[in-house]
């Protein structure tokens, strides 16, 4: 099959953007209808009408196989990457020269495209005598449209004709505009958004997340930004293509046309320091930028620190603020900032200590999207299973994403646990105690560490003992925590049903580090006290004490009068019982170095 050549406005594009490859065929996209976009409210004609388009211009060529052009990533034309570098950096003082523009930018420009080729000519490239016919077509249609190339290149980078029609004719409109800035425009955006990037999954659970947990009225700029999300969600890949230059950066465009007008030394570039200045890292700067564009339409002293600055009634600080806006950029929006009043008149309401509130919402900044009626209801869900308003503090402050879940997804857990065994005072104890438990997934986390106890051993009559005791196993990471610190217990000599009986009686056990608890106090056990490791089995609370200020005394005093005793007998007993059985005294006597 013979090759089919490319568009012209792609191949003129090419041309001019060698270090890209061949941009993706032109394609119908969503125009643009929303309300906030000032573009939708005017109509114009394309460029590509009748009266501009010559039938010649659009004849296949003769010889496919002759003029067809050959494509690839690192040139078009025999234009190198350095080259187009090159083109570009000369734009600005090409146009300079020989545009005077009063009135109207779509008026005929004096050979609008002599400037390109002078540099495609000037290059070290040979330019051969199909690649003259091209340059004389392009030549051509730049010169009935008016506007440089501006078309071509915007519908280059994926916008449909509509979109790349209006904004064409308002960046041609613009005084101060020129392709070569757009350009440079175009590609420090691109650089700033989507260079280096393997975080896709992240910003796109990022993006999910903030949707999910949005419950009150938005504001004119998060509707823009969720349209803009839907755009990405409506694609094969999801918002996980939100960090995706191919999938993106159109609908970025499309549905923020005025980033293409912002000025970049005055305006974007200074709002990227600004970001790094209050702590965001500088790989985390794209995602603020990418979950929440019109940040960078803001004002650094009108808009962005004023706004910034009402959250000093939480105690946040610049890093605070850097790792909130990493968290959820929308907190500079309206409506959130709105909302953050309502949110601390309500815990105030609810006799939350402010430290405890202050320190929820600097956590989880996504509470601030987040209705007041329905935080209401999840503390109502609370009150039920016996949490008081002295509790309420410490579970917002340990896990304030607790307040962002369904009633139904808490009630589940709830009754999770009653299956299991457990009364409502032992829920609300263990909810007060470790209520991260409680914004777990069933599936995913709970019913895992289930699985892990019962195969450990643990009869199911014991469960509600064990997490009575020590309900953060249900926290701990099976592959990462609990099943390294099961296999280190069973190198040392001990058994799967060992383990399993020292967690019945002290469950605890597998919480501990196996670096800073469990290896040096049984070194200790096995190398200094010469005991055999099975003594933990039956007193496994060895563990819980410490290495340093109580087993290690007690086992030289002890040794010093020739006691022969147990681990239980030697850590058992309190301080005073212990001095007066062992010393005769009603305190222990400092044990020799």
């Amino acid at each position: 099959m013979a090759n089919i050549p490319l568009p012209l406005y792609q191949r003129y594009y090419m041309s001019c953007n060698s270090d890209t490859a061949a941009p993706p065929p032109l394609m119908a996209a969503p125009t643009l209808h929303r309300r906030h976009c000032s573009f939708s409210s005017y109509s114009f004609s394309s460029p590509y009408n009748s009266q501009f388009l010559k039938p010649h211009l659009l004849k296949p060529p003769q010889n496919p196989t002759k003029t067809s052009m050959s494509i690839s990533s690192s040139s078009i034309l025999g234009v190198s990457l350095q080259n187009h570098r090159k083109i570009s950096r000369n734009f600005a003082a090409t146009d300079a020269g020989k545009r005077k523009q009063t009135g109207s930018a779509w008026k005929k420009q004096e050979k609008p495209s002599e400037s390109i080729w002078n540099e495609l000519e000037s290059s070290s490239q040979e330019i051969t005598g199909d690649s003259l016919e091209f340059k004389k077509k392009v030549y051509q249609l730049a010169e009935q449209k008016g506007d440089n190339g501006t078309l071509p290149f915007l519908e280059s980078l994926g916008l449909s004709l509509s979109s790349a029609s209006h904004l064409a004719r308002y960046l041609s409109s613009s005084g101060s505009y020129s392709l070569s800035l757009l350009i440079q425009k175009v590609m420090y955006l691109k650089e700033i958004l989507f260079s280096d990037s393997d975080d896709h999954e992240v910003i796109g659970k990022n993006a999910r997340r903030m949707m999910a947990h949005l419950s009150i009225s938005a504001d004119d700029e998060v509707q823009q930004t969720l349209a803009f999300f839907e755009k990405i969600q409506a694609r094969r890949g999801g918002l996980n293509l939100l960090g995706c230059e191919h999938t993106s950066f159109r609908h970025l465009i499309e549905s923020f046309p005025r980033l293409l007008f912002l000025p970049l030394q005055s305006r974007v570039k200074p709002i990227v320091k600004f970001l790094e200045n209050i702590g965001v890292p500088k790989g985390c700067v794209r995602n603020i930028l990418l979950l929440y564009p019109p940040i960078l339409s803001y004002d650094i002293e009108k808009d962005i620190r004023p706004r910034l600055r009402s959250y000093e009634k939480i105690g946040a600080k610049d890093n605070d603020l850097g790792k909130m806006l990493v968290k959820y950029p929308w907190i500079l929006s309206p409506s959130i900032l709105e909302n953050f009043e309502k949110v601390l008149d309500f815990f105030d309401e609810e006799k939350v200590p402010k430290i405890s509130s202050s320190r929820a919402i600097k956590a989880w900044p996504h509470i601030l999207g987040c209705s007041v009626n329905k935080l209401k209801v999840m503390v109502e869900q609370f009150c039920e299973i016996g949490i008081t308003n002295k509790k309420l503090g410490h579970v917002f402050a340990t896990s304030p994403q607790l307040l962002l879940r369904k009633p139904q997804e808490f009630v589940q857990v709830v009754i999770f646990f009653k299956g299991l065994g457990l009364d409502e005072e032992a829920i609300a104890r263990t909810l007060g105690r470790c209520p991260e438990i409680f914004a777990a997934s069933i599936d995913k986390t709970l019913e895992k560490k289930l699985e892990f106890l019962s195969n450990v051993g643990i009869p199911k009559s014991h469960l509600p003992r064990v997490i009575r005791k020590y309900p953060e196993l249900f926290v701990c990471d099976v592959d990462r925590a609990l099943l390294p610190r099961m296999r280190y217990l069973m190198r040392i000599g001990l058994s799967k049903k060992d383990i399993g009986l020292m967690v019945c009686r002290f469950s605890p056990l597998l919480g501990y580090s196996i670096e800073e608890v469990l290896r040096p106090k049984l070194e200790f056990l096995v190398y200094t006290m010469k005991r055999p490791v099975r003594d933990v089995v039956d007193y496994p609370r060895y563990f819980s004490y410490s290495l340093e200020k109580k087993i290690k005394p007690r086992y030289w005093v002890l040794k010093g009068r020739n006691v022969e005793f147990s681990l239980k007998e030697m850590l058992g007993k309190n301080d005073e019982e212990f001095a007066a059985e062992y010393l005769g005294v009603e305190e222990m006597l400092v044990p020799p170095s």
